[in-house]
């Protein structure tokens, strides 16, 4: 285990103290002062155009941003988990989602602990391949011979929020078949995501690397009465009252039609029903919150066909050469991770709003929660000390235009500090006009115009002279110096959502490599599942259970039992 370099202790983490002190923010002089800002900070990062100009930075800042970033070795530490270094220390684990996305013959081969894993890789996703085009092609059915329609995927965390925010967001690149995904406990979720839908046509897909996840597995189960049931309702097998030989046989085949599992616990596999043959696996290195474009993103693979996928793939790729070619001042995903770990630590900014003007990525913003809190939210180092800095930042966000009449109040005018990354596309998926107007460039007036106004704002001077006076002033008066970044790509592809998708988690990496923390392991949400396995005997009725809770966990105990009905 390697000590990890303490970045307030470098050189480069004095000057930044330095600069910030020192810094006056003035976007607005610093523009006119500046005709070549916009070119020297705009970056171009395969499909995407980034606009890093209207952050709160100048050379100097970046320069020493650049210099930290070198001084805590984050080129060194890439390069290391690219060779499959167990850069997960407190798992003893390579961290490899980066090999899910090499191309197929990528040269040199990458072996890893004895495993080869391009071979590896490249078999499961042929194996994917091939089950997806079955089912797309109607050659795979369902126990009475009917076309699958439907799939539903079954994991959370890292096995539902991925496919979920993907499938929202190449919506225009799918089928006809269409894809639901249940992920909470909560009984409503499965009752809802079910609600209308044919077993016949219905394939469910169980995402647990384990097969031992409590919300996926009580969901499966459920999921597998719920076809059960619908299937006898209809005739397709017989009643479970009738023989306990033929009945037991009916739904054990009506399973192996139904189900699939992306897993590697095949006895678990099969213990639940489900044929071995059509369990898909990936690998201890593979991180669930990085895993979508591993077997989990198999639901994808089926809506939306393997050459999407693949293109995908293609546009993490393209990322991760971009991150281990490009030195680190003109590396965009480290640029902005040290934009991050600038606001953050030298100018006090807590969140960080990530606002696609783009429908489609509605889950986007639910997606990153995960990537970079549960990466980043952690209080001690690799090596297990302390950390010497605040870590992590709470990330959150809605589309434009949404947004813009719920929280953009705060971000223009409140007084917190909070960064923001703007994403548009030139083309939309859909374009319409009206009454002669295009929509959809007025939809991207509306992302031209929050980045101006909050980098600019509006002096009173300018809000005296449309002919407000008295106290309106000062409530019309916009500060601005509020810091953006824009990211333009000609259209929302496959290929360009693997690209946005690579950025963030690079952008987490970077942050993860300068805060000296392990981003690849999560123990901060084991306990509270440990102590959901203690409770539950107590709300099913067990007094010693029920004895041995803390006084405000007994008193809500009690109200549960006073009101269920």
């Amino acid at each position: 285990m390697t000590t990890p370099i303490d970045a307030t202790s470098t050189p480069a983490w004095t000057e930044l103290t330095a600069l910030k002190e020192a810094l006056v923010p003035d976007l607005r002089g610093w523009f006119a002062d500046d005709p070549g800002r916009v070119e020297r900070f705009s970056f171009e990062l395969a499909d995407l155009h980034v606009d890093l100009s209207k952050n709160l930075i100048d050379d100097a800042i970046v320069a020493a941003l650049v210099r930290l970033a070198e001084e805590t070795g984050v080129a060194e530490r890439y390069a290391a988990m690219l060779r499959g270094e167990h850069i997960n220390t407190t798992e003893d684990r390579a961290v490899l989602h980066t090999a899910l996305r090499r191309p197929a013959g990528a040269s040199p081969a990458l072996v890893v602990d004895g495993q080869q894993v391009d071979h590896d890789v490249q078999e499961v996703l042929e194996a994917m391949s091939a089950f997806a085009d079955r089912v797309r092609s109607g050659e795979w059915t369902g126990i009475t011979g009917k076309k699958v329609q439907t799939i539903v995927n079954i994991g959370i965390g890292g096995s539902d929020l991925g496919p979920v925010m993907i499938s929202a967001a190449l919506e225009p690149f799918g089928g006809d078949i269409e894809a639901r995904f249940v992920s909470n406990i909560d009984p409503f979720d499965l009752a809802h995501k079910t609600k209308g839908l044919d077993p016949e046509t219905t394939l469910f897909i169980v995402a647990s690397k384990t097969f031992t996840t409590l919300e996926t597995l009580t969901n499966a189960r459920l999921a597998r009465d719920w076809l059960w049931a619908g299937l006898e309702a209809s005739g397709a097998i017989g009643p479970s009252t009738g023989s306990g030989t033929d009945a037991e046989a009916q739904r054990t085949d009506a399973v192996a039609h139904h189900f699939v599992a992306v897993s590697t616990a095949l006895d678990k596999v099969a213990a639940f029903g489900i044929d071995t043959a059509n369990a898909f696996g990936f690998w201890d290195w593979v991180g669930g919150r990085y895993s979508v474009d591993s077997a989990i993103g198999l639901s994808l693979m089926i809506e939306f066909g393997p050459e999407s996928f693949r293109e995908l793939l293609a546009g993490f790729h393209a990322v991760d050469e971009h991150v281990a070619s490009t030195p680190i001042e003109r590396n965009v995903p480290v640029l902005m991770g040290l934009l991050n770990v600038w606001y953050t630590n030298f100018l006090g900014a807590q969140s960080h709003a990530v606002l696609p003007y783009a429908q489609q990525l509605s889950r986007f913003a639910a997606y990153l929660q995960q990537l970079t809190m549960e990466s980043n939210g952690k209080s001690v180092r690799w090596d297990g000390s302390p950390v010497t800095s605040e870590t992590g930042e709470i990330f959150w966000g809605e589309p434009g235009t949404n947004g813009q009449h719920a929280f953009y109040q705060l971000i223009h005018q409140g007084t917190r500090l909070i960064p923001a990354d703007f994403i548009a596309f030139a083309n939309p998926a859909y374009p319409l006009a009206d009454d002669g107007r295009d929509v959809h460039g007025l939809f991207l007036a509306n992302f031209l115009a929050q980045t101006k106004a909050l980098a600019f704002g509006k002096t009173a001077e300018e809000v005296e002279a449309e002919g407000t006076t008295g106290a309106l002033v000062a409530a019309r008066t916009f500060a601005g110096n509020r810091p953006t970044t824009s990211i333009f790509a000609p259209a929302l592809t496959p290929r360009t959502l693997g690209e946005l998708i690579a950025l963030y988690e690079h952008i987490t990496f970077t942050q993860g490599v300068i805060w000296g923390i392990n981003s690849f392991d999560q123990w901060g949400v084991e306990l509270g599942k440990q102590l959901a396995l203690q409770i539950a005997p107590a709300v099913e009725g067990d007094q010693a259970a029920f004895d041995a809770q803390d006084a405000s966990t007994r008193a809500l105990l009690e109200y549960y039992r006073a009101h269920r009905r």
